[in-house]
């Protein structure tokens, strides 16, 4: 099968829409299809393919965290991508190169999948002032049930997705596909002792001190200030266990303030940011991931820590209660008293146990990686196929 996956960004960016379609990408690949990938890319000067990836050309935006935007019609893209003669267009984002899949899926007679990565709703902010929220939130309904409705089928990680659709009057199926990680990639067994030693040491978190992580971009959507707030009311310095917040993005400055009239930065550290390829030694570092969002629909994250073993702290989210099953791979919490007592229970947990939690962790992913996100995939292409 020949497929081309719109987004509208791709790598050396890095967000969990990028790391998605790569690891679709791949998994296609190695299950013999061929991909094109048709992305923004702003160095660009004109349309080019190489190495399985049609650049086009487009503009930064500084608001929306130096990412590229393009137009959504060009006469050469859709000459490139018929050059490409797809079975499938299947695109992964809204704006103008996911527009520019809609028009080459109809202009080709190609059928379109959709796969929404992201609650939109909970990133209005980003766009419209306060004011105008309720107006901008309606528009977005209107903008994203058009796409749906021009499209052959839906795909989302979590049911978020089905929920979001019915939010904006969509009646339509929606296939959930949980995001997909590289599995071998965050083994915790890869890393040397002495390099998660060097990191205690650059971050002067002392030895025996337990370390629970978040990583993610720091945008009010995250809740990261929830966390915060949370850890104030739950956690003591005599429980010797340490926030690292990794990332960087638009609410860190604020997020730092906090800490501080919290009174909390010696049991916090904000790494800023940190490329994803240097991130293993950090989930191998850490003990557990927690987390305070509702707005993610199946965190890559939080995958990339489970694949560490890290069991996940999660805030109850009805929508995403089938991630983190009590006991297997974590725990769900409610209050602040909720994820102190959990975070505790992790840490008092004798070897033992605590070798065999993490070890039912890493199985609970096992079947997350590039293959089985591209066999769950290709079903969706050809029940299309078919119809």
């Amino acid at each position: 099968m020949r497929v081309a996956l719109f987004t509208e960004t791709y790598l050396p960016h890095i967000n969990g829409v990028v790391t998605h379609v790569k690891i679709l990408k791949d998994g296609l690949e190695q299950l013999g299809h061929q991909v094109l990938v048709v992305t923004a890319d702003a160095a660009a000067q004109h349309h080019y393919v190489e190495n399985g990836i049609l650049h086009c050309p487009a503009h930064t935006s500084k608001k929306f965290y130096n990412y590229s935007l393009s137009l959504p019609i060009s006469s050469t893209r859709v000459k490139f991508v018929r050059e490409f003669a797809p079975d499938v267009i299947h695109i992964h984002n809204e704006f103008g190169i996911g527009m520019s899949g809609l028009l080459c899926a109809k202009i080709l007679r190609v059928p379109l999948v959709y796969t929404l990565h992201t609650m939109y709703d909970d990133y209005i902010y980003y766009v419209a002032p306060k004011p105008l929220v309720k107006a901008a939130t309606d528009f977005s309904h209107h903008y994203f049930k058009f796409i749906a409705k021009h499209s052959n089928a839906l795909t989302g990680p979590s049911k978020k997705c089905q929920e979001y659709f019915r939010l904006t009057g969509l009646k339509k199926d929606v296939s959930v596909i949980p995001n997909a990680v590289e599995v071998d990639r965050f083994s915790p067994y890869l890393v040397d002792d002495s390099v998660k030693t060097a990191l205690r040491r650059k971050y002067s978190i002392d030895d025996g001190v337990m370390v629970a992580c978040f990583v993610g971009r720091l945008g009010r959507e995250k809740s990261v200030d929830v966390l915060l707030d949370y850890w104030k009311e739950a956690i003591s310095p005599a429980d010797r266990i340490h926030l690292m917040v990794i990332g960087d993005g638009p609410v860190r400055p604020e997020l730092e303030q906090q800490a501080a009239a919290l009174g909390i930065t010696d049991m916090v550290t904000f790494t800023g940011r940190v490329e994803h390829q240097d991130l293993p030694p950090y989930y191998a570092l850490c003990d557990v991931y927690v987390t305070a969002s509702l707005s993610d629909t199946n965190s890559i994250s939080m995958l990339e820590g489970m694949c560490s073993g890290l069991p996940v702290l999660q805030r109850t989210d009805p929508l995403n209660a089938d991630q983190v099953v009590d006991g297997e791979n974590g725990f769900n919490f409610n209050t602040p008293r909720e994820m102190g007592d959990k975070l505790r229970r992790i840490q008092t947990m004798d070897p033992d146990t605590l070798a065999q939690f993490k070890h039912s962790v890493i199985e609970s992913i096992r079947n997350s990686g590039a293959k089985d996100l591209a066999a769950r995939t290709l079903a969706v292409y050809q029940r299309v196929l078919r119809r």
